[in-house]
């Protein structure tokens, strides 16, 4: 076959170290666009950028020609740099080590993308490690919860 063609489409999660509430207004809607941007020039088409004070979560499609751990790399590695920029009070802004990453059915990214949009609604009902442990157990992703939280 000539030809490689690859249709990807993740839902990346990743939250503040210590799961800081460090994500506010006005630099929450910037963040995310940045981060859009990134995702831009790696070749990973964003779709959706949101989350909460505490977390992000990106929709994209994934690039044929990246690595799924360079994206998360580049993307964390340029949005921390960028956030320290933009106030004294964000010098110490760093992300979580580990991440999240789910592949979506090609039928369900609008029900993703809707999800994404309502973070704030979600999370006056919701932790973001109750909801991180419900992607876990929805994708039967197997783990031991003293190792994920730091």
């Amino acid at each position: 076959m000539p030809q490689s063609l690859v249709k990807n489409y993740i839902h990346l999660v990743f939250s503040t170290k210590h799961r800081e509430p460090l994500i506010h207004p006005p630099y929450q809607h910037e963040l995310y666009s940045y981060l859009g941007g990134v995702c831009k020039t790696l070749e990973c088409q964003p779709i959706k950028i949101g989350g909460y004070t505490d977390h992000v979560h990106i929709l994209c499609l994934l690039s044929r020609k990246i690595a799924l751990m360079k994206l998360v790399e580049e993307v964390k590695t340029h949005s921390s740099k960028w956030m320290k920029t933009k106030h004294e009070k964000l010098h110490n802004f760093y992300w979580q080590d580990g991440y999240g990453a789910f592949s979506i059915n090609p039928t369900e990214v609008d029900t993703v993308a809707a999800y994404i949009e309502n973070q704030h609604e979600h999370h006056t009902q919701k932790t973001f490690q109750e909801e991180y442990r419900s992607f876990l157990k929805k994708y039967n992703v197997e783990f031991d919860e003293r190792y994920v939280w730091d």
